[in-house]
């Protein structure tokens, strides 16, 4: 069954929601967790590509954007608009609008949210839709 966590950051500012994100797809790319990030288009895909490679300077995670090739190595960080491919089912870093596609198959579901009513409003609906599922959720309040 699924596991979910809500990150809610105090900030309101889309920026640090993605730096937090990237910060969450390395800590799971150090643990060994090869994690599908799901996002709502392909600007928001790219976006997130290229603050891997730069949100820290030290830091290398590899990754690539996900067009329904899987990629040779499965060490990979995928990212994508559509739902995560076999082998990418463990974690889902979700940045999207929406809950993802067959979501009872994946392990852990990591939801964030910023102070922004515009975030707030489709993550409360999600978080309906996996309370509804009998999925075990759990917030964390980060302040940044």
């Amino acid at each position: 069954m699924a596991e979910v966590s809500f990150y809610v950051l105090s900030s309101e500012s889309l920026d640090k929601r993605d730096e937090f994100a990237c910060k969450l797809i390395e800590k799971a790319y150090r643990s060994e967790c090869y994690c599908y990030v799901l996002t709502d288009d392909t600007a928001q895909s790219h976006k997130i590509n290229e603050l891997l490679w730069t949100f820290r300077a030290s830091s290398f995670i590899p990754h690539q954007l996900y067009d329904g090739t899987l990629p040779e190595f499965k060490n990979v960080i995928l990212i994508g608009t559509g739902a995560a491919p076999t082998g990418w089912q463990h974690t889902v870093i979700n940045l999207s609008t929406k809950c993802p596609q067959d979501f009872s198959n994946i392990q852990r579901i990591l939801e964030i949210l910023d102070n922004n009513e515009t975030t707030k409003m489709p993550g409360r609906r999600r978080y309906s839709q996996y309370q509804k599922a009998g999925i075990p959720i759990t917030t964390h309040h980060i302040n940044n």
